[in-house]
């Protein structure tokens, strides 16, 4: 549905009587496309304390110019930051230069991991955190703010690649931590994923129909999965990709072996986005609502997951992509039943991760949309659908492909440092962490 109050801001009187009112003015966001795959603009290195992390190369093939002057993304590498002294030197940095950048535009943070036998450190590390999350909820125009932290450049491309592009336009005040593991650099960063077979669940509509578009885009082959009473939709949108339909109830207790029989090739990426709603306040929820929602969103996930893991169908170097929610993170009213099942989700890839990556040389994380303009969300009452939309820092909702770009970084081959994240796609909703 079309979001009619972003357009009537964006015109003269629209954008007069709004701020005569004081009520929310969200700017477009500029996205990924053919045309424009990058930020118009330059990018601005900014350092805050002493920092040997050698970031120039990796900055250097991000393919913004770089600039002193109106810059379309900033880069602050706060990671030599240890006192709360040297905090003054964040101010100083970035106070000059937040006014030129553009509309549209990304500040990305570099921070160091927490030092367990330094307070003084973590404590100054930490403060980073808080001051990304305001920065993001005050710098409008629709600009985004992020803080990586990370102690290997080179591990972090994949992730700065993502943060500095068009691609992230709905990811703010986020915290991502890029560990060391090592990294696969693709042939190609256009189409990362040639070679490459992915699996993603409920795929026929919707944000899974997006997430199979994006990573078909990126190279893969793409195996559209969803339910048999779906499979002409599913069959439509896998003929359109060249990729396949694999018509499953994913709560068949035998799916992962179904899977692993449809593949006998292995798999690559697995994306867990298959997920359904029935909302009921819990004093007026029947069992069966609450038993059909953890069964489909998070039962058949643990199952699915573990088999092909087990089994060896997910091979090595293969990334496991769960769709978590806003709702896992900071609940929401009439979805006791959704929101357990997606913060069970946030459980399984926290504690999933170390082990998947050790073992089996696989990564686990999850994105966790917001409120995303969807068939679903188009049926939400007026009142309730445009509060949904104004209460993130974007003042708007997220598009199904701002959770696709976001699954498809997580899926990169050189995103193998990042492992156990959830990441908000929610233009930094006002609810939740």
């Amino acid at each position: 549905m079309a979001d009619r109050y972003l357009s009537f801001t964006g015109t003269a009187p629209g954008r007069f009587l709004t701020r005569r009112l004081g009520l929310p003015q969200p700017a477009a966001l500029k996205r990924h496309s053919p045309e424009q795959p990058d930020l118009a603009g330059g990018l601005l290195h900014l350092t805050a304390g002493k920092s040997d992390l050698g970031l120039a190369p990796v900055l250097a093939r991000t393919n913004l110019p770089v600039t002193d002057t109106d810059p379309a993304a900033v880069v602050l590498d706060a990671t030599g930051i240890r006192t709360i002294e040297d905090l003054s030197e964040v101010h100083s940095a970035l106070h000059p230069v937040l006014r030129s950048i553009t509309p549209s535009g990304r500040v990305v943070v570099l921070g160091a991991p927490l030092d367990p036998a330094d307070h003084h450190q973590a404590a100054a590390q930490q403060a980073l955190e808080g001051f990304t999350r305001s920065l993001g909820k005050e710098i409008g125009r629709g600009r985004t703010v992020n803080l990586v932290r990370l102690t290997d450049a080179e591990a972090a491309e994949s992730t700065l690649r993502f943060l500095l592009s068009p691609k992230s336009a709905y990811v703010s005040g986020q915290v991502v931590e890029v560990g060391t593991a090592p990294v696969t650099t693709p042939a190609d960063w256009n189409r990362p994923l040639a070679g490459r077979t992915a699996l993603i669940t409920g795929a026929a509509r919707g944000i899974g129909e997006a997430v199979a578009e994006t990573l078909a885009r990126d190279g893969a082959k793409v195996v559209v999965l969803d339910v048999p009473q779906a499979e002409a939709d599913a069959r439509r949108v896998a003929d359109r990709l060249g990729g396949t339909a694999l018509p499953l109830d994913i709560t068949a207790a035998d799916a992962g072996a179904r899977i692993a029989e449809a593949l006998p090739d292995g798999l690559d990426i697995l994306i867990h986005n298959a997920g359904i709603t029935r909302d009921r306040r819990l004093v007026n929820m029947p069992a069966e609502r609450w038993i059909q929602v953890l069964e489909v969103n998070l039962a058949s996930v643990l199952r699915t997951t573990d088999f092909l893991l087990t089994s060896g169908t997910l091979k090595p170097g293969g990334r496991i992509v769960a769709t978590a929610s806003i709702a896992g993170i900071a609940g929401n009213a009439g979805q006791t039943n959704y929101g357990a099942s997606k913060a069970g989700i946030i459980g399984l890839v926290r504690s999933l991760a170390p082990r998947a990556l050790a073992d089996h040389d696989v990564t686990v994380n999850a994105v966790a949309p917001g409120f995303i303009e969807t068939k679903m969300t188009a049926a939400i009452p007026l009142l309730i659908r445009e509060a949904g939309r104004r209460m993130n820092s974007l003042a708007q909702g997220g598009q199904p492909i701002d959770v696709a770009e976001t699954t498809a970084w997580l899926a990169h081959p050189a995103s193998g440092a990042v492992n156990g994240q959830v990441v908000r796609v929610c233009g930094q909703s006002l609810l939740g962490a």
